[in-house]
């Protein structure tokens, strides 16, 4: 388990599939996304290492359904009572009520998804429990609780019901997957249920004005992140 700062309240915890997020709150803390199933130790250990205490996490913010996202929730609302927020056309497949919606691969992303799945099994990977949304998130909505305005972004493609969080005083974008990093760029996420809608949510997040840009895979963009975001060429990513 890495812990990296981002900005004075973010912290980044490095997974090898799938980064977590805490954000510090006036009365707790906040965590986007909670990694794979088996990632609540970690997580919590770094939550101790900030001076956290479980009981202090006031809300798990799901930017999507899938299961390095949403794989430890259950673990950590059982070791917290944190509240789980998530878009609202995504809460059925957090919630196990509806059957996950399918991504359509390339070529080439078919070819990776197979060695990240492959990488889980041989890592011993549980499956992913099912958990209650107390909050189901829609575009234009703010969060409750935070030291600064954060508005809810509804950018569908990923998934139907993927989010992104843009808090606006600080610059920091939370892209959850529509937005991935690798060697200082921007591309666009792969295994997307609509690639189109997943390029449009993408140059929607590219038009705000941000400079902390924080993914769950990749490096975060620490400086000029909407500019980097500007320069990308997501519709030529994952062909």
């Amino acid at each position: 388990m890495e812990l990296t700062q981002i900005t004075p309240v973010v912290w980044q915890i490095l997974f090898p599939v799938g980064h977590v997020h805490i954000v510090r709150l006036p009365d707790g803390y906040a965590l986007i996304d909670t990694g794979v199933p088996g990632s609540a130790p970690a997580i919590l250990e770094a939550l101790d290492q900030l001076g956290g205490r479980p009981q202090d996490v006031r809300q798990i913010v799901l930017t999507h359904s899938h299961g390095d996202h949403m794989g430890s929730a259950a673990d950590l609302v059982a070791a917290t009572g944190a509240r789980v927020l998530a878009g609202a056309l995504d809460a059925p497949f957090i919630r196990g009520t509806a059957p996950e919606a399918e991504p359509v691969f390339t070529a080439s992303e078919r070819a990776l998804h197979e060695q990240v799945m492959a990488g889980l099994a041989d890592a011993g990977v549980p499956p992913t429990k099912h958990v209650a949304v107390d909050v189901e998130l829609r575009d234009g909505d703010t969060l409750d609780g935070w030291a600064e305005p954060v508005h809810v972004l509804h950018v569908p493609g990923h998934t139907p019901g993927s989010i992104a969080l843009h808090l606006i005083s600080s610059g920091v974008l939370f892209t959850g997957d529509i937005v991935a990093t690798t060697e200082g760029r921007a591309i666009l996420g792969p295994f997307n249920v609509d690639r189109e809608e997943a390029i449009a949510s993408f140059r929607r997040l590219a038009a705000l004005e941000v400079e902390t840009v924080c993914v769950p895979h990749g490096e975060p963009l620490m400086k000029n992140g909407g500019a980097v975001l500007r320069a990308a060429a997501p519709e030529g990513d994952w062909v």
